[in-house]
């Protein structure tokens, strides 16, 4: 069964502790970044810094959980203390309306236009069909196989803390065998085991490399714009993530992230705007 608080920190999870928010003094929000949520050469993965901006959101509001984040990148934002501004928008008995911009010690950082309400684990009444994905015992794990990553890139810290199975389908960019399109497919979870809940799902919808790997393309791909809907309350276990750009060109790359949870229900879904890998 999907769990009933999903947001309230169990345990002093590796997540949770990365993605906690408190009150300071003054009255503001705080927040330490785990410089371990890298994406490589200490850069932080964009999903991981946008779950912080979620817990926030949801912690000055009426409501429990995300559904909708809309996050512009400003620039990089460094691992250590950060503050987190909170603008309360419009609200109402079903959903609330913020505004949330994340600072390190250098100025702003991230900026969100933060959608917040009460999810439930109710049938769909249409979803589209789960891809045919590789079974989970089938595929390839991330962190057992760092060493075949190309010499040039940096095994990201964010590989340690969610465990990944690469479906082979879509995997052979790892073995030197890259395929003719950008979609990437794979199973995840937190390596500590920690059950996926909304805030999980945000940092899923940004985890796995960028899809132009998939083409052999390597190279760091910078978030621009990040869009994440959640759109159910996940079932305990494993969750499919599947990631697919429509165009790479000019310089700038799409990806589109759908995920579904243990059960094959579709909870959450994202869309990005970044730069290709030079």
């Amino acid at each position: 069964m999907p769990q009933t608080d999903p947001l309230t920190p169990a345990s002093d999870t590796a997540f949770d502790v990365a993605t906690a928010v408190t009150r300071s003094e003054g009255g503001g929000l705080s927040a330490t970044l785990d410089p371990g949520w890298d994406v490589g050469g200490g850069v932080l993965n964009g999903g991981y810094l946008l779950s912080v901006v979620a817990r926030a959101a949801v912690l000055e509001s009426p409501h429990p959980h995300p559904v909708a984040l809309s996050a512009s990148y400003l620039r990089a934002a460094a691992a250590g203390p950060a503050s987190l501004t909170v603008t309360p928008g419009p609200a109402g008995r079903t959903l609330a309306h913020s505004t949330v911009l994340l600072s390190d010690a250098t100025g702003p950082a991230v900026s969100v236009q933060a959608t917040t309400a009460t999810l439930t684990a109710g049938e769909p009444v249409f979803s589209a069909p789960v891809p045919a994905a590789t079974p989970l015992a089938d595929c390839i794990s991330l962190a057992e196989n760092a060493h075949l990553a190309p010499s040039a890139v940096a095994v990201p810290g964010l590989t340690r803390r969610v465990e990944t199975r690469l479906d082979p389908d879509t995997a052979g960019w790892a073995l030197g065998q890259p395929g003719e399109e950008p979609v990437l497919r794979a199973w995840v979870r937190f390596a500590d085991d920690r059950e996926p809940d909304p805030l999980a799902l945000v940092t899923f919808a940004d985890v796995l490399p960028p899809t132009p790997w998939a083409l052999g393309v390597f190279g760091w791909a910078p978030t621009v714009q990040l869009q994440v809907l959640v759109r159910a309350l996940p079932a305990p276990g494993w969750c499919l993530v599947e990631a697919r750009a429509s165009e790479i060109a000019g310089g700038w790359l799409d990806e589109d992230y759908r995920i579904w949870d243990s059960t094959g229900r579709l909870v959450a879904q994202s869309r990005q705007l970044a730069r290709a890998p030079r």
